[in-house]
Protein backbone atom coordinates (compact mmCIF):
# COMPACT_ATOMS: atom_id res chain seq x y z
CA UNK A 1 0.00 0.00 0.00
CA UNK A 2 0.84 3.48 -0.65
CA UNK A 3 2.29 5.78 2.15
CA UNK A 4 0.74 8.73 2.05
CA UNK A 5 2.85 10.23 4.75
CA UNK A 6 0.40 10.19 7.48
CA UNK A 7 1.52 7.84 10.78
CA UNK A 8 -2.04 7.07 10.93
CA UNK A 9 -5.47 6.99 8.45
CA UNK A 10 -8.70 6.29 10.09
CA UNK A 11 -11.09 6.37 7.26
CA UNK A 12 -15.04 6.36 7.96
CA UNK A 13 -14.95 3.87 10.47
CA UNK A 14 -17.85 2.14 12.20
CA UNK A 15 -18.09 0.03 15.12
CA UNK A 16 -21.79 -1.23 15.84
CA UNK A 17 -22.36 -3.84 18.32
CA UNK A 18 -24.70 -6.56 18.29
CA UNK A 19 -25.66 -8.98 16.59
CA UNK A 20 -27.23 -7.67 13.96
CA UNK A 21 -24.62 -4.69 13.16
CA UNK A 22 -23.85 -5.36 9.13
CA UNK A 23 -27.97 -5.22 8.83
CA UNK A 24 -28.04 -2.08 11.28
CA UNK A 25 -25.30 -0.64 9.06
CA UNK A 26 -27.11 -1.24 6.17
CA UNK A 27 -30.38 0.73 7.33
CA UNK A 28 -28.60 3.35 8.80
CA UNK A 29 -26.76 4.15 5.09
CA UNK A 30 -29.92 3.53 3.84
CA UNK A 31 -32.65 4.81 5.99
CA UNK A 32 -30.23 7.52 8.08
CA UNK A 33 -31.62 5.29 11.91
CA UNK A 34 -30.78 7.32 14.33
CA UNK A 35 -29.15 5.61 17.60
CA UNK A 36 -32.12 5.34 19.33
CA UNK A 37 -33.61 4.16 16.53
CA UNK A 38 -31.17 1.23 16.06
CA UNK A 39 -30.89 0.00 19.19
CA UNK A 40 -34.61 -0.61 18.75
CA UNK A 41 -34.79 -1.89 15.88
CA UNK A 42 -31.68 -3.93 15.88
CA UNK A 43 -30.80 -4.39 19.46
CA UNK A 44 -27.14 -2.59 18.32
CA UNK A 45 -25.39 0.14 19.42
CA UNK A 46 -23.13 2.42 17.48
CA UNK A 47 -19.81 2.78 19.46
CA UNK A 48 -18.50 4.67 16.27
CA UNK A 49 -20.01 6.40 13.68
CA UNK A 50 -18.45 7.47 10.25
CA UNK A 51 -15.08 8.36 11.70
CA UNK A 52 -12.18 9.46 10.13
CA UNK A 53 -8.66 11.09 11.09
CA UNK A 54 -5.28 11.51 9.97
CA UNK A 55 -2.39 11.73 12.09
CA UNK A 56 0.78 13.36 11.30
CA UNK A 57 4.18 11.33 12.47
CA UNK A 58 5.38 12.79 15.74
CA UNK A 59 2.76 14.35 16.56
CA UNK A 60 0.54 14.08 19.94
CA UNK A 61 -2.89 14.10 18.62
CA UNK A 62 -5.93 14.36 21.17
CA UNK A 63 -8.85 12.25 20.34
CA UNK A 64 -11.39 13.98 23.52
CA UNK A 65 -14.88 13.66 24.75
CA UNK A 66 -17.51 12.79 27.09
CA UNK A 67 -18.28 9.32 28.19
CA UNK A 68 -19.71 7.52 26.12
CA UNK A 69 -18.85 9.49 22.69
CA UNK A 70 -16.89 6.53 21.71
CA UNK A 71 -12.84 7.85 21.74
CA UNK A 72 -11.94 4.69 23.30
CA UNK A 73 -13.34 2.69 21.30
CA UNK A 74 -12.03 4.34 18.18
CA UNK A 75 -8.54 4.22 19.32
CA UNK A 76 -8.77 0.76 20.29
CA UNK A 77 -9.07 -0.25 16.20
CA UNK A 78 -6.13 1.64 15.55
CA UNK A 79 -3.95 -1.92 16.83
CA UNK A 80 -7.39 -3.75 16.12
CA UNK A 81 -8.10 -4.38 19.59
CA UNK A 82 -11.70 -3.72 18.08
CA UNK A 83 -12.43 -5.35 14.81
CA UNK A 84 -14.54 -2.51 12.77
CA UNK A 85 -17.72 -3.18 11.24
CA UNK A 86 -16.57 -0.96 8.26
CA UNK A 87 -14.07 1.07 7.19
CA UNK A 88 -10.01 0.78 7.07
CA UNK A 89 -6.73 1.55 9.32
CA UNK A 90 -3.69 2.34 8.08
CA UNK A 91 -0.73 2.56 9.92
CA UNK A 92 2.30 3.71 8.62
CA UNK A 93 0.97 2.60 5.06
CA UNK A 94 0.12 -0.40 6.50
CA UNK A 95 -3.44 -2.03 5.83
CA UNK A 96 -4.25 -3.08 9.52
CA UNK A 97 -7.08 -4.99 8.72
CA UNK A 98 -5.19 -7.34 6.00
CA UNK A 99 -3.17 -8.80 8.69
CA UNK A 100 -3.38 -12.22 9.68
CA UNK A 101 -3.55 -12.70 13.05
CA UNK A 102 0.24 -13.61 13.35
CA UNK A 103 1.27 -10.81 11.85
CA UNK A 104 -0.70 -8.61 13.77
CA UNK A 105 0.41 -9.53 17.11
CA UNK A 106 4.19 -9.03 15.53
CA UNK A 107 2.59 -5.99 14.69
CA UNK A 108 1.76 -4.60 17.40
CA UNK A 109 4.26 -5.99 19.88
CA UNK A 110 7.32 -4.15 17.81
CA UNK A 111 5.41 -0.46 16.10
CA UNK A 112 2.36 0.10 18.62
CA UNK A 113 2.46 0.57 22.36
CA UNK A 114 -0.85 1.11 24.59
CA UNK A 115 -0.68 3.11 28.20
CA UNK A 116 -3.91 2.73 30.26
CA UNK A 117 -5.38 4.39 32.79
CA UNK A 118 -5.75 1.63 35.34
CA UNK A 119 -1.24 1.22 34.69
CA UNK A 120 -2.07 -2.80 34.10
CA UNK A 121 0.82 -3.21 36.04
CA UNK A 122 1.61 -7.38 36.88
CA UNK A 123 1.51 -7.30 41.02
CA UNK A 124 4.08 -10.61 40.83
CA UNK A 125 6.52 -8.57 38.86
CA UNK A 126 9.11 -6.32 39.99
CA UNK A 127 9.23 -2.92 38.48
CA UNK A 128 12.17 -3.94 36.34
CA UNK A 129 10.34 -6.91 34.95
CA UNK A 130 7.27 -4.98 33.92
CA UNK A 131 8.78 -2.60 31.90
CA UNK A 132 11.10 -5.50 30.54
CA UNK A 133 8.15 -7.64 29.51
CA UNK A 134 7.46 -6.25 26.00
CA UNK A 135 11.34 -7.11 25.05
CA UNK A 136 11.02 -10.53 27.08
CA UNK A 137 8.06 -11.45 24.14
CA UNK A 138 9.70 -9.95 22.00
CA UNK A 139 12.49 -12.79 22.54
CA UNK A 140 15.36 -10.34 23.56
CA UNK A 141 18.08 -11.98 25.54
CA UNK A 142 18.14 -11.28 29.46
CA UNK A 143 20.97 -9.49 29.38
CA UNK A 144 19.77 -6.78 27.09
CA UNK A 145 16.29 -6.27 28.15
CA UNK A 146 18.06 -5.61 31.79
CA UNK A 147 19.85 -3.06 29.91
CA UNK A 148 17.40 -1.45 28.34
CA UNK A 149 14.13 -1.46 30.99
CA UNK A 150 17.23 0.17 33.30
CA UNK A 151 17.61 3.03 31.04
CA UNK A 152 13.59 3.39 30.49
CA UNK A 153 13.22 3.64 34.47
CA UNK A 154 15.61 6.19 34.50
CA UNK A 155 14.37 8.05 31.79
CA UNK A 156 10.76 8.34 33.81
CA UNK A 157 12.61 9.76 36.72
CA UNK A 158 12.23 6.47 38.47
CA UNK A 159 15.99 5.42 39.49
CA UNK A 160 16.44 2.78 42.45
CA UNK A 161 13.05 1.46 42.33
CA UNK A 162 13.61 -1.52 39.73
CA UNK A 163 13.42 -4.04 42.37
CA UNK A 164 9.77 -2.74 43.97
CA UNK A 165 6.59 -3.96 43.43
CA UNK A 166 3.35 -2.47 41.80
CA UNK A 167 1.74 -2.06 45.70
CA UNK A 168 4.84 -0.27 46.51
CA UNK A 169 3.92 2.29 44.59
CA UNK A 170 2.03 5.66 44.46
CA UNK A 171 -0.14 5.50 41.91
CA UNK A 172 1.96 8.48 40.13
CA UNK A 173 4.78 5.68 40.00
CA UNK A 174 2.78 3.11 39.16
CA UNK A 175 1.93 5.24 35.76
CA UNK A 176 5.38 5.88 35.35
CA UNK A 177 6.13 2.40 35.15
CA UNK A 178 3.22 1.76 32.64
CA UNK A 179 4.82 4.57 30.67
CA UNK A 180 8.06 3.16 31.05
CA UNK A 181 6.49 -0.49 29.89
CA UNK A 182 5.48 1.33 26.44
CA UNK A 183 8.29 3.44 25.96
CA UNK A 184 11.41 0.43 26.70
CA UNK A 185 10.07 -1.39 23.16
CA UNK A 186 10.60 1.57 21.33
CA UNK A 187 7.54 1.66 19.46
CA UNK A 188 6.32 4.38 16.81
CA UNK A 189 2.81 4.89 18.17
CA UNK A 190 1.83 5.24 21.42
CA UNK A 191 -1.73 4.93 22.59
CA UNK A 192 -2.80 6.31 25.88
CA UNK A 193 -5.83 5.84 27.12
CA UNK A 194 -6.20 8.60 29.93
CA UNK A 195 -3.34 7.24 31.35
CA UNK A 196 -3.37 10.38 34.09
CA UNK A 197 -7.21 10.96 34.83
CA UNK A 198 -6.91 8.40 37.99
CA UNK A 199 -4.60 10.50 39.08
CA UNK A 200 -4.42 13.71 42.03
CA UNK A 201 -4.33 16.97 40.22
CA UNK A 202 -1.09 17.70 41.28
CA UNK A 203 0.87 14.41 40.12
CA UNK A 204 -1.34 14.73 36.73
CA UNK A 205 0.26 18.14 35.98
CA UNK A 206 3.75 17.05 36.68
CA UNK A 207 3.34 13.84 34.39
CA UNK A 208 1.52 16.04 31.79
CA UNK A 209 5.32 17.94 31.73
CA UNK A 210 7.10 15.11 32.02
CA UNK A 211 4.86 13.21 29.43
CA UNK A 212 5.67 15.89 26.72
CA UNK A 213 9.16 16.65 27.62
CA UNK A 214 9.38 12.87 26.43
CA UNK A 215 7.55 13.05 23.78
CA UNK A 216 9.41 16.01 22.09
CA UNK A 217 12.60 13.99 22.75
CA UNK A 218 11.38 11.19 21.25
CA UNK A 219 9.40 11.74 18.51
CA UNK A 220 6.72 9.66 18.82
CA UNK A 221 3.16 9.59 17.19
CA UNK A 222 1.12 9.31 20.16
CA UNK A 223 -2.76 9.04 20.42
CA UNK A 224 -3.70 10.39 23.71
CA UNK A 225 -7.32 9.95 24.90
CA UNK A 226 -8.69 12.72 27.26
CA UNK A 227 -12.33 13.48 28.77
CA UNK A 228 -10.55 16.58 29.44
CA UNK A 229 -10.52 19.62 26.91
CA UNK A 230 -7.77 21.73 29.49
CA UNK A 231 -5.16 18.81 29.46
CA UNK A 232 -6.29 18.29 25.36
CA UNK A 233 -5.29 21.85 25.01
CA UNK A 234 -2.24 21.41 27.06
CA UNK A 235 -0.30 18.69 25.61
CA UNK A 236 -2.39 18.21 21.95
CA UNK A 237 -0.56 19.81 18.76
CA UNK A 238 -4.14 18.53 17.14
CA UNK A 239 -7.19 17.88 18.80
CA UNK A 240 -10.18 15.77 17.78
CA UNK A 241 -13.60 16.23 19.57
CA UNK A 242 -16.30 13.31 19.51
CA UNK A 243 -19.92 12.99 20.21
CA UNK A 244 -22.30 10.31 19.95
CA UNK A 245 -19.22 8.35 17.78
CA UNK A 246 -18.57 10.91 15.54
CA UNK A 247 -16.04 12.97 15.23
CA UNK A 248 -17.37 16.09 15.09
CA UNK A 249 -14.08 18.94 14.84
CA UNK A 250 -10.23 17.94 14.60
CA UNK A 251 -8.27 21.24 14.25
CA UNK A 252 -5.11 23.10 16.58
CA UNK A 253 -6.58 24.42 20.41
CA UNK A 254 -6.38 27.73 18.42
CA UNK A 255 -8.67 26.88 15.41
CA UNK A 256 -11.05 24.67 17.69
CA UNK A 257 -11.38 27.66 20.41
CA UNK A 258 -11.71 30.20 17.42
CA UNK A 259 -13.74 28.46 15.74
CA UNK A 260 -16.15 26.00 17.02
CA UNK A 261 -17.54 23.49 14.35
CA UNK A 262 -21.15 24.04 16.18
CA UNK A 263 -22.80 24.83 19.20
CA UNK A 264 -21.43 21.66 21.03
CA UNK A 265 -17.89 22.67 20.41
CA UNK A 266 -18.72 26.05 21.51
CA UNK A 267 -20.20 25.18 24.96
CA UNK A 268 -17.36 22.84 25.39
CA UNK A 269 -14.12 25.49 24.97
CA UNK A 270 -16.43 28.42 26.62
CA UNK A 271 -14.53 27.90 29.53
CA UNK A 272 -11.21 27.56 27.85
CA UNK A 273 -8.84 30.64 27.99
CA UNK A 274 -7.55 32.75 25.47
CA UNK A 275 -4.42 33.84 27.01
CA UNK A 276 -2.23 30.54 25.69
CA UNK A 277 -3.78 29.15 23.29
CA UNK A 278 -4.70 31.93 21.29
CA UNK A 279 -1.23 32.89 19.04
CA UNK A 280 0.31 36.20 17.40
CA UNK A 281 -0.59 34.80 13.89
CA UNK A 282 -4.37 35.21 14.69
CA UNK A 283 -4.44 38.65 16.06
CA UNK A 284 -2.22 40.50 13.84
CA UNK A 285 -3.11 42.93 10.57
CA UNK A 286 -1.72 42.55 7.21
CA UNK A 287 1.53 44.39 7.86
CA UNK A 288 0.97 46.03 4.50
CA UNK A 289 -2.41 47.07 4.97
CA UNK A 290 -1.67 48.58 8.54
CA UNK A 291 1.44 50.78 6.63
CA UNK A 292 -1.01 52.17 4.36
CA UNK A 293 -3.67 52.98 6.72
CA UNK A 294 -0.79 54.44 9.34
CA UNK A 295 2.02 54.72 8.11
CA UNK A 296 4.95 52.86 8.56
CA UNK A 297 6.04 50.70 11.37
CA UNK A 298 9.19 52.38 13.92
CA UNK A 299 12.00 50.04 13.14
CA UNK A 300 12.60 49.84 16.63
CA UNK A 301 9.01 48.02 17.33
CA UNK A 302 9.42 44.96 20.11
CA UNK A 303 9.05 41.86 18.08
CA UNK A 304 7.51 38.73 18.67
CA UNK A 305 7.20 35.45 16.91
CA UNK A 306 4.05 34.16 15.11
CA UNK A 307 3.46 31.55 17.79
CA UNK A 308 3.56 33.91 20.71
CA UNK A 309 0.51 33.45 22.74
CA UNK A 310 -1.52 35.91 23.76
CA UNK A 311 -0.50 35.96 27.40
CA UNK A 312 2.91 37.48 26.55
CA UNK A 313 1.33 40.08 24.11
CA UNK A 314 -0.60 41.66 26.75
CA UNK A 315 1.73 41.50 29.34
CA UNK A 316 4.03 43.47 27.02
CA UNK A 317 0.84 45.86 26.23
CA UNK A 318 0.43 46.57 29.96
CA UNK A 319 4.26 47.94 29.84
CA UNK A 320 4.04 49.43 26.27
CA UNK A 321 0.62 51.22 24.31
CA UNK A 322 3.43 50.92 20.89
CA UNK A 323 2.20 48.58 18.02
CA UNK A 324 4.64 45.43 17.61
CA UNK A 325 5.68 43.48 14.97
CA UNK A 326 5.08 39.88 14.69
CA UNK A 327 8.13 38.13 12.22
CA UNK A 328 7.85 34.95 10.63
CA UNK A 329 10.93 32.28 11.01
CA UNK A 330 13.42 33.70 9.13
CA UNK A 331 12.60 37.23 10.90
CA UNK A 332 10.72 38.87 8.62
CA UNK A 333 7.96 41.16 9.59
CA UNK A 334 4.82 39.82 8.78
CA UNK A 335 1.97 41.63 10.51
CA UNK A 336 1.42 44.40 13.42
CA UNK A 337 -0.96 43.89 16.84
CA UNK A 338 -2.14 46.87 18.42
CA UNK A 339 -3.59 46.83 21.82
CA UNK A 340 -7.09 47.56 20.30
CA UNK A 341 -6.67 44.15 18.52
CA UNK A 342 -5.18 42.45 22.09
CA UNK A 343 -8.32 43.98 23.53
CA UNK A 344 -11.19 43.23 20.84
CA UNK A 345 -10.12 39.45 21.16
CA UNK A 346 -9.90 39.67 24.93
CA UNK A 347 -13.43 40.84 24.83
CA UNK A 348 -14.64 38.74 22.26
CA UNK A 349 -13.50 35.38 24.07
CA UNK A 350 -15.30 37.04 27.06
CA UNK A 351 -18.50 37.37 25.23
CA UNK A 352 -18.34 33.39 23.94
CA UNK A 353 -17.50 32.56 27.77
Amino acid sequence: MKNSGYAIEISNVWKIFGDKAPEALADIKDNGLTKKQVLEKHQCVIGVADASMQIKPGEIFCVMGLSGSGKSTLVRHINRLLEPTAGQIVVNGEDIMAMPADVLRKYRNEHISMVFQNFGLMPHRSVLDNVAMPLEIRGINKNERIEIAERTIDLVELTGWGNKFAHELSGGMQQRVGLARALAADPEILLMDEPFSALDPLIRRQLQNEFMKLASQMNKTTVFITHDLDEAVRIGDRIAIMRDGRVVQTGTSEDIVLNPADDYVADFVAGISRLKVVRAHAVMQDMKAFETAHGGLKKTAKTFAQDANLKELIDHAILSEDPVAVVNGKGARVGVITRADLLRTVVEGTETS
